[in-house]
């Protein structure tokens, strides 16, 4: 029999909260961290054991608060500092962690360290970026930015360029310089004294960059780094700690999550997340999932991290669209489809991440034309395809399916106006459905999402074959059905699962026919043909 070293959080269940969008305590129509403390009660009956809040630091918020301007202390949008102690008093008091999302590739421009290093090259702060010389028609190369143009920003004043892999707000700290990792490890041991839980690492895989290489993800001194920082932060708490890595294959997550703790608990990566846009172009140009493929990549990440690693389970973030309009169906088996997907993942070995509204089966929002959106990247979109000549209603499709405000409309607690989450006018728009789909509904609905993530999320405490057991892919060519088993010593489960919204039937439940039923999305009897959707989860010891 196989066992986990005992982490909490491999046990645990994740819920990240976007805390715009959550729950607003003031009317202003902006979430705040008064509002977050009022919902843990609920928080607490659903099950989970950590919160990961997306940014809440001070920013002034040119790309969503992942451009910190003081790292020590609250965005008043949110609350104060005063509030976040409360918050992370207030949760453990709910059994819950609070787990904060740090940016440690960049800050903003308005940062104190960067105001200092613009004023001159010998000011002590300007080592703390990435600069280079260069006259102001030549930069010191080709890079561009992620989210457009060059990555290189002139300063007249100095003669000189800093680099920035994001917005030109956003510029990029220079890891090499020991005195900023020490700043950084000064900050992460003021948090953790503050009592938090763990952190989420932004694009973490990007701090060990050598932009004269043209090298921005995976530097050759990027574990270095990492290891240094665990070993000087990390290690001297019981933390959940998880990188952003897009860059990360399965050889890599095995450093970053290696069993013996000397970098993360885990990292997020995304190759699942890609797999329904058209190859070598951008995610508004979508194309059908690739079922069969995307049972074999997943396969992969848990047989590959077996004993050497630990997975993170997700199929939505704050940038991503709601999954069961994504993968499931939201219209006629949106409850079923909803609770088939969860099923599928929570069954699977790594921690899980509810993100916000998934417990509810929240769907993507179909507002009726751009103006209506929020999201700079979805509004540039659709600016750009228009001038470029492709159909309006073309490029809104793209925006409905993949845009990131999907994920960002207010959390849906109950029917009245703006779904309970403000009492003044929401920052957008709340979801039209709100009236159907919410939290007071479905807490009165025994048979609801809320209630089959609740099962869900105690199961995986109660049987340790969630946690440990041995990942074996089944039927890894059929075009419908998702099944694979959990063996840990004499106990062994199936998760099997029908991913489409026709019957289909799975041979291999014959020989299950005697095994205890974990969970189940369709009351009554199971049987080898299974309904749209139908997903069951069996055991035998």
């Amino acid at each position: 029999m196989v066992k986990t070293q005992d982490k909490w959080w491999k046990h645990a269940v994740v819920y990240q909260i976007y805390p715009r969008s959550f729950q607003d305590s003031n009317g202003d129509g902006i979430g705040d961290l008064k509002g977050i403390m009022e919902r843990l009660p609920y928080l607490e009956k659903l099950g989970i054991d950590a919160i990961w809040l997306s940014p809440v630091c001070r920013s002034p918020q040119d790309d969503n608060g992942y451009d910190i301007s003081d790292y020590q202390d609250i965005d008043p949008m949110f609350g104060t500092l005063e509030d976040m102690e409360e918050l992370i008093r207030k949760a453990k008091d709910h059994g819950i962690r609070i787990i904060m999302d740090l940016v440690l590739n960049h800050t903003s421009d308005e940062h104190r360290w960067f105001l200092e290093a613009k004023k001159s090259k010998d000011n002590p702060y300007h080592d703390y970026y990435v600069w280079r010389d260069g006259t102001e028609d030549t930069p010191p190369n080709e890079m561009r930015a992620s989210f457009g143009g060059s990555a290189w920003e002139w300063v007249p004043e100095l003669g000189q360029y800093y680099f920035h892999q994001f917005s030109v707000k956003q510029p990029d700290l220079n890891w090499e310089n020991e005195k900023v990792r020490r700043e950084i490890y000064d900050m992460i041991l003021w948090w953790m004294d503050k009592g938090v839980g763990g952190f989420r690492l932004d694009v973490i895989d990007q701090i060990a960059k050598e932009p004269d290489l043209e090298i921005t993800a995976n530097g050759p001194m990027l574990h270095a780094f990492i290891r240094e920082m665990s070993r000087e932060t990390f290690q001297k708490g019981e933390l959940i700690t998880v990188g952003e890595a897009w860059g990360a294959d399965v050889e890599r997550a095995k450093l970053y999550s290696n069993p013996n703790g000397n970098e993360f608990s885990m990292v997020f990566q995304f190759e699942h997340i890609g797999l329904d846009q058209q190859e070598g172009k951008e995610k508004w140009d979508l194309a059908p999932l690739p079922f069969v493929k995307l049972k074999k990549v997943l396969a992969k990440w848990q047989t590959g991290l077996y004993g050497r690693g630990w997975n993170s389970l997700f199929w939505n973030n704050h940038d991503l669209p709601r999954i069961v309009s994504r993968w499931g169906n939201d219209r006629e088996y949106r409850v079923e489809s909803a609770k088939m997907l969860a099923a599928l993942l929570h069954g699977m070995q790594g921690t899980p991440y509810v993100y916000q509204g998934e417990e509810l089966g929240m769907t993507n929002v179909r507002f009726a034309d751009i103006s209506h959106y929020k999201d700079i990247e979805s509004v540039n979109m659709y600016k750009e395809r228009v001038e470029a000549g492709y159909d309006k209603d073309d490029v809104m499709e793209s925006i409905y399916a993949r845009g990131r405000d999907n994920a960002r409309t207010p959390m849906q607690w109950d029917g009245s106006a703006n779904a309970g989450f403000t009492a003044g006018t929401p920052w957008i728009e709340v979801n039209p459905n709100y009236t159907t789909i919410n939290a007071r509904e479905e807490l009165e609905d025994q048979d609801s999402v809320f209630y089959f993530y609740q099962k869900l999320i105690r199961l995986r405490k109660e049987y340790p074959v969630f946690v440990d057991g041995k990942f074996e892919l089944l039927m890894p060519e059929d075009e419908k059905i998702f099944a694979y088993t959990r063996t840990n010593g004499d106990s062994r489960m199936l998760v099997c699962a029908n991913f489409s919204g026709e019957q289909a039937e799975c041979p291999l439940l014959a020989e299950w026919v005697d095994a205890e039923v974990l969970i189940h999305n369709y009351p009554g009897e199971w049987s080898k043909k299974l309904r749209p959707y139908e997903a069951v989860i069996l055991i035998q010891s």
